[in-house]
């Protein structure tokens, strides 16, 4: 079976001791890995090797894990299925007539077909959690500032955080508590869960922990997605959880509060790309503006270029405050509405994605039906809180997965309630 869930196949050893010693991790190719040919999904990034490894990276080989290879992804972390891929689409092992997710696609095939152990992704707006739900796999997305991005290629740097994959929740959680921690290269990271342990909380005792159900995440989801997270619930309150609805009335604006702000990063974090400092060189004539022009048009997809157009747009003069600054009051309003919802329960629970996987192709001339389909992750990239998706059961015979939110640094609370369902 071939998934085309990796780029490039290197092994790289860790240590020969340390708590993953004897496992294989696969990681995601927009995280650097010194000497190891890093894409991004991208042809603009085709030849780049990078000269030093990700903080994350440098923690995986300290613990002993042995990295087997670079997966595929949305080029630049920008999709939701791993279509976007310059390097073509990755398949999703339940069935390969559909896609895996995205953007970390790849990363979650190659944990669902065994071709690894565990996994590192990118979650910017759902890129863990949503290729966890498809695939059926565990997918982790941290509170904002718990992991370091260093080495990791920026999309959106208020947004982004990496993640683990695993088969199980306590695999997922002993992945995390290797990556976690401050790091003196990235200042965003926090002392905050530094010294927590995360793979003992998933001891899957739930007696007495409350379930927040916000009711806007459930509305217009499929009904066969929603049957089986009602399932799910369910379970959890045999086992001992409660469960109420909250409300979350903000999150009605979040993904287009997302889509500005995230498009708008990422005009600024690509600029970069240039064929001066990076991307590939070109013999096109002409001043600046047209060489500049004609390497973006060489090395970028359709949907790279379409966020950068978008970003910019909103960036621009008399556009700022329209666009930009609005999103950033809706993104403070969706935050203080999770804090009042968090304040209610231990942990807010949705299904991780209304839909089912879709189709491979599907969605690829419909770039606004992808960008719904993130309605349930957005919001918590938004708020930098934590969530986890864990496997809820099947509908038709494809995953469904159940996400569950904690407050900021809660991870062990979400991992004892994820042990309970997986």
């Amino acid at each position: 079976m071939s998934l085309d869930a990796f780029i490039t196949r290197e092994t790289i050893d860790g240590a020969d001791d340390g708590p993953l010693a004897g496992h294989t991790v696969a990681v995601k190719d927009n995280i650097s890995t010194d000497g190891v040919r890093t894409t991004c999904g991208s042809a603009m990034l085709d030849d780049y090797v990078p000269p030093y490894d990700a903080t994350v990276v440098e923690r995986l080989k300290d613990a002993g894990a042995t990295i087997v290879g670079k997966t595929n992804m949305d080029e630049f972390g920008m999709g939701t299925t791993t279509e976007t891929s310059a390097f073509g689409p990755t398949k999703n092992p339940v069935d390969e007539s559909r896609v895996p997710g995205g953007s970390s696609g790849g990363s979650a095939a190659a944990v669902a077909a065994g071709e690894a152990d565990f996994a590192l992704g990118s979650d910017t707006g759902g890129s863990v959690r949503c290729p966890a739900a498809f695939c059926g796999v565990v997918g982790i997305k941290p509170t904002y500032g718990l992991v370091s991005r260093y080495g990791l290629v920026a999309y959106a740097n208020s947004l982004e955080q990496i993640g683990p994959f695993a088969r199980t929740v306590e695999g997922a959680a002993e992945v995390l508590e290797v990556i976690a921690g401050p790091d003196d290269n990235d200042a965003t990271t926090r002392e905050e869960g530094a010294d927590a342990t995360y793979a003992d909380a998933a001891d899957g005792d739930v007696e007495g922990l409350t379930i927040g159900v916000p009711t806007e995440l459930i509305e217009g989801a499929d009904e066969r997605v929603v049957e089986t997270f009602e399932d799910a619930l369910a379970d959890l309150e045999a086992q001992g959880a409660e469960t109420h609805e909250v409300s979350l009335p903000s999150v009605e604006r979040a993904v287009q509060a997302y889509y500005v702000i995230a498009m708008s990063e990422a005009s600024s974090n690509l600029a970069r790309f240039d064929g001066v400092r990076y991307g590939p060189a070109t013999e096109a004539e002409g001043n600046w503006n047209e060489t500049f022009a004609a390497v973006r048009e060489e090395g970028f997809g359709d949907e790279v270029k379409r966020r950068i157009l978008l970003g910019t747009y909103a960036l621009s003069a008399g556009y700022h405050d329209k666009y930009y600054a609005k999103a950033q009051d809706a993104r403070a309003w969706l935050k203080q509405d999770f804090d009042e919802a968090l304040a209610e329960a231990d942990v807010l629970a949705s299904p991780t994605m209304p839909v089912l996987p879709f189709e491979l192709g599907e969605s690829l001339d419909d770039p606004l039906q992808m960008y719904l389909a993130d309605a349930n992750t957005v919001p918590v990239n938004l708020a930098n809180l934590p969530a986890i998706s864990v496997p809820a059961g099947e509908a038709d015979g494809l995953p469904v997965g159940l996400q569950l939110i904690g407050g900021a640094f809660d991870e062990r609370t979400i991992i004892r309630a994820a042990s309970a369902v997986a």
